[in-house]
């Protein structure tokens, strides 16, 4: 194959990857871009609304690691043709659900689905991509999260408004029908494909990559950043609604433009830096991101304690944090690539994965909706009221919302941590790696 044809071959594979992981948060995205007229209809608490989030988490968490494994040895374009397809039919099938019970088994089938997504397409990256180009290219992959979600909140509010919250989730599963058939065309490269030593099949149990110090640092961050990304997805439409006064067309609007242009910024500056970085020195991505993650905590704080008619302040300031957690991905998303063999990198990903949102993202929606009821109970306590109206959840969901900052710092910390010990762990790589080559001559 020419030049040019490996470079267009390339760019069609990243496009349609890149598409792929718009419509998995996109979907994602739907139901909180849609909490209000869904909590109306069914008569929810914030706690049974962070459930709906949760429970896609749990299945997408558990259901990740054998699809992880299977990404390792099977065909990745059929496994994740497979999920587009479950997970766009469970997110249509949302309505026609007429009981709360039945809106958590959509979100359920939707977390099942989806739990093929990363595993496989970062897999594949890593094979059409060169170790000094992966972050660019893992950063450009992961603006599916804010275009994703931006999109899903761009356009689920006004279809709600107009036509009711089902027809939105119906829409949100049209685009697979095209999709699914780009996909199947793609040609899946061959696993290290891109790397400067031969692979052989990793030896050893599954569980032996977590023998690697940095990766557990990596775990722990991945559940701090999630913990509050879900958080945000979940909650952020319901924040502008109550405490800034917004319709559920103009705060799922609002939501977008922080997604898009926060996660834009934030993705693009981590594809750009992380490259760059790791020329000059090997723990410079998870430094880099630790010092984005400090940044992000105070903006968030400030962002989240705008009273109403404050509105653009809020929007600015909640921008530049949702930008500042967004270069986690470009930054720790190519780390991970540096210290894992090419064939364990599907493994690695869901396993990774499973610790992350079991820990993280269920907790987010979840506790993040339970501390709101109960912040949201004790004003209306203090205030001498029987009656929690939407007064007192506004100011019990814009408390709750200071968990982001404080989570934050954390993640500030477990990066820096990973970061003194990835030096050794990438040298132990290449270490290993060259072994394997002088075995196999």
């Amino acid at each position: 194959m020419s030049q040019k044809a490996k470079s267009n071959a390339f760019l069609l594979a990243a496009l349609v990857l890149f598409a792929v992981n718009i419509l998995n948060f996109y979907d994602r995205n739907a139901p909180g871009a849609l909490v209000e007229p869904m909590r109306r209809e069914f008569h929810l608490t914030d706690t049974q609304v962070g459930l709906i989030g949760s429970v896609f988490i749990w299945i997408y968490a558990i259901v990740g690691v054998p699809l992880g494994r299977i990404a390792d040895s099977w065909s990745r374009k059929k496994l994740l043709a497979w999920g587009i397809l479950l997970w766009s039919s469970l997110t249509a099938c949302a309505a026609v659900a007429r009981t709360y019970n039945l809106l958590l088994f959509s979100r359920m089938g939707v977390g099942l689905g989806e739990a093929v997504c990363a595993p496989t397409a970062t897999s594949w990256i890593g094979d059409i991509c060169p170790p000094t180009k992966r972050a660019r290219a893992l950063a450009i992959f992961m603006l599916g999260v804010p275009v994703g979600g931006a999109l899903s909140f761009f356009f689920s509010g006004p279809i709600a408004q107009a036509y009711g919250w089902r027809a939105a989730m119906v829409i949100a599963a049209a685009p697979a029908v095209v999709l699914i058939p780009l996909l199947l065309l793609l040609e899946e490269p061959e696993r290290g494909a891109c790397d400067p030593v031969p692979v052989r099949r990793a030896t050893g149990p599954v569980w032996a990559i977590l023998r690697i110090p940095t990766l557990w640092w990596i775990i722990a961050s991945g559940v701090f950043i999630n913990f509050n990304l879900y958080a945000l997805g979940t909650f952020l439409p319901a924040f502008f609604s109550r405490v800034h006064g917004l319709s559920v067309s103009r705060a799922g609007i609002f939501t977008g433009v922080i997604y898009l242009a926060g996660g834009l910024g934030g993705g693009l500056a981590s594809g750009a830096m992380g490259d760059t970085i790791a020329l000059r020195r090997k723990d410079g991505r998870l430094r880099a991101a630790a010092v984005f993650a400090l940044f992000a905590a105070p903006l968030a704080t400030f962002g989240f304690v705008q009273t109403k008619g404050m509105l653009l302040p809020a929007i600015v300031l909640l921008t530049l944090a949702y930008g500042a957690l967004m270069t986690y991905y470009g930054f720790v998303y190519s780390a991970i690539q540096d210290i894992v063999a090419p064939n364990q990198r599907g493994t690695t990903m869901a396993i990774y994965f499973m610790a992350m949102y079991m820990c993280g993202a269920s907790f987010g929606p979840l506790l993040t909706g339970r501390l709101s009821d109960l912040l949201a109970h004790r004003a209306a306590a203090l205030a001498g009221s029987e009656k929690v109206t939407d007064v007192f959840r506004a100011m019990g969901l814009q408390q709750a919302m200071l968990i982001v900052p404080v989570l934050a710092t954390a993640l500030a910390l477990v990066l820096y941590m990973g970061s003194r010990t990835i030096r050794t762990d990438i040298e132990a790589r290449e270490t290993a790696a060259l072994g394997l080559a002088v075995e196999a001559d």
